[in-house]
């Protein structure tokens, strides 16, 4: 809540943590706690919950409140707090919203309705209802169209951010790179811009962007936050050479659907207890696992689990 004031201050590398489950299914709020914690420590700039990542389709909404609530804990306005609030349904996202607020998130990140292919007017009604209903509260829109079969169009982006005080930016999860342009062409240099797409994390920064909420963060925070911290700096070329440098660690992520390569990752690390996602995702296969694994080698030096990190969580996982 101590940004919510100024949501300007919501920048860099926000990770958006997995959620960890029991190998019987359960959510393991202990384990997402100490991914937090862990996530803090290793120099993110913000914490994010919720989005594709968090396998939010898959949990209750009483299960994503309590996450929520676990985090903000441990969070404690050290850093931003941008969870995923939406839903397919409007009733859900109000409640979830609502819970975000209440639980003192500085903003919430909202997604555009999946599955039902709404049009842009009426994307546009859907995220003002929630604008008015929760006028004090900064709103991000959250575009994945490969997610939601729905993309958020650069002008209805604009005519909200036009409207709207409350919604001050958009997480664009999108290849299509003159997606990011055309919205900030539409919206000015105010909107504040996220990318969820790994490989278009530092090039957004050349276009005004804010920071960036990647998956990439789950395994490596430490150096995706310093991607960012360097071309804040100035070292645009060490920048660069990171952004390289991370490609076989963001392949990895994708050699099967994300979350299951980075959890299967955190867990061998030991920093979770349990790899499991919920259906309808798996657990890496074992051609998968070949792959994550070559990929994880090709990495290596760019993963933040340090021996002492390793021996911290797994007595932590044991107890």
């Amino acid at each position: 809540m101590k940004f919510r004031s100024d949501p300007r201050q919501i920048r860099g590398s926000l990770a958006p943590v997995v959620t960890p489950f029991t190998d019987d299914g359960a959510v393991d709020l202990e384990g997402l706690r100490r991914l937090v914690r862990w996530q803090i420590d290793a120099g993110s700039h913000g914490i994010s919950l919720g989005g594709s990542t968090g396998e939010p389709g898959a949990q209750s909404v009483a299960e994503r409140i309590a996450a929520m609530a676990a985090a903000s804990e441990v969070i404690a306005d050290r850093v931003p707090f941008l969870p995923g609030t939406g839903s397919a349904k409007l009733a859900e996202t109000m409640e979830l919203t609502a819970a975000a607020r209440e639980l003192g998130a500085d903003a919430a990140l909202v997604i555009t309705p999946y599955y039902a292919r709404p049009t842009q007017e009426a994307l546009y009604r859907w995220y003002a209802a929630v604008a008015q209903e929760f006028p004090d509260l900064p709103l991000v829109v959250y575009n994945v169209p490969s997610r939601t079969a729905v993309d958020i169009e650069p002008a209805t982006v604009a005519r909200l951010f036009r409207d709207f005080d409350n919604i001050v930016g958009i997480k664009e999860t999108t290849k299509d790179f003159e997606h990011f342009s055309r919205t900030f062409h539409a919206c000015g240099p105010d909107l504040l811009m996220w990318s969820g797409i790994e490989l278009l994390c530092l090039p957004l920064l050349s276009l005004g962007g804010a920071g960036f909420v990647s998956a990439l963060a789950n395994i490596a925070p430490t150096a995706v936050a310093r991607m960012y911290t360097l071309w804040e700096e100035g070292d645009h070329a060490a920048a660069r050479d990171l952004h390289y440098r991370l490609h076989p660690l963001v392949d990895l992520l994708f050699v099967e659907t994300n979350p299951a390569p980075a959890k299967w990752v955190l867990k061998d690390a030991g920093l979770l207890a349990s790899g499991h996602v919920r259906a309808p995702l798996i657990e890496p296969t074992e051609s998968g696992l070949s792959a994550i694994r070559a990929l994880r080698a090709a990495g290596e030096d760019l993963l933040d689990f340090s021996a002492a990190d390793i021996a911290v969580a797994g007595a932590e996982v044991g107890s």
